[in-house]
């Protein structure tokens, strides 16, 4: 009897490792999407290899061999890019970077604040109009926008930059945390109106600290585009020392003779900032998108 059941065991086994064997075996589509991966991050990442690279050489060396290693590491350019402006222009960056993105972030949760969780006349045609806002395109209204600035007496400091930031990121970033809080039970929020607290209260003690990811991506997304943001920052302000790093590197061309290496070490240092805040924030960044992206 215990041998026939060994047997009956081990026959069993025997026709259940093929079917582990297959599970385990990985399937053409995982290679063929690593593949794809593998290919999508050397086309991200060599161009930003290229340019660091290149920022450790002369301007003669970039132009005879920018594809090999250099021959002499001058880490030097990146002491005279700091020195030629990059410094101020830096500063200039956290400044407008900052603002808007505090401005937009909390602009935005307040209204989706106000359209998820209130019920008055007129909500659909204000959704409509957030919508109709992610279709405008900053290039075309940039002449009477110019106009405005110059009237209101903004020309010339930072609020030319972070008022319209903050303008054309709130259609965006209202709907990407709209869509979070409509993932909020009510119940949460009627459970803090019995424990005393009024609408403001549950916005802040409530809501905010339940959207720790998606607040921290509409952050990050904020910020990049205000980073790197070239038209305005090239329009809106005259003064030297109140450009951000975009415009203020136009200053390291000259028209006679460039310095790339020094160019090169200036667009470095203007891109670490932004990459180690997304490698920092990643895992938020991804969290945020998902839930952002559940309900609408």
């Amino acid at each position: 009897m215990e041998r026939n059941l060994e047997t009956v065991s081990e026959q069993s086994t025997a026709h259940l490792l093929p079917l582990a064997k297959r599970k385990r075996s990985p399937k053409l589509g995982t290679y063929t999407l690593f593949l794809v991966l593998l290919l999508y991050f050397v086309a991200i990442a060599y161009p930003l290899f290229w340019m660091v690279m290149n920022s450790l050489k002369e301007s003669s060396e970039i132009f005879s061999d920018s594809w090999a290693l250099p021959t002499q590491w001058l880490f030097e350019n990146y002491v005279t890019a700091w020195e030629q402006g990059i410094s101020e222009y830096f500063l200039n960056s956290v400044i407008v970077t900052s603002l808007t993105c505090f401005l937009t972030v909390f602009l935005s949760a307040l209204g989706a604040y106000g359209l998820t969780r209130f019920q008055f006349r007129g909500k659909n045609l204000i959704l409509i109009l957030i919508l109709g806002g992610l279709m405008l395109s900053p290039q075309v209204s940039l002449i009477p926008l110019y106009k405005l600035i110059q009237s209101l007496g903004l020309f010339n400091t930072y609020w030319a930059l972070i008022i319209p930031y903050v303008a054309y990121r709130l259609p965006f970033t209202i709907l990407l945390i709209r869509a979070h809080f409509l993932t909020i039970p009510k119940e949460i929020e009627e459970a803090a109106y019995l424990d005393g607290c009024s609408s403001f209260g549950v916005f802040t003690r409530v809501f905010l600290p339940l959207s720790t990811p998606i607040l921290l991506t509409s952050t990050l997304l904020t910020a990049y585009f205000s980073w790197n943001e070239f038209l305005f920052s090239i329009i809106f302000i005259d003064d030297n020392k109140l450009k951000t790093i975009p415009s203020g590197l136009m200053a390291f061309r000259d028209m006679l003779q460039t310095d790339w290496g020094v160019l090169l070490a200036g667009l470095t240092i203007s891109a670490l900032p932004i990459i180690l805040l997304f490698l920092f924030m990643q895992k938020y960044f991804v969290r945020g998108l998902i839930s952002g992206g559940i309900k609408g």
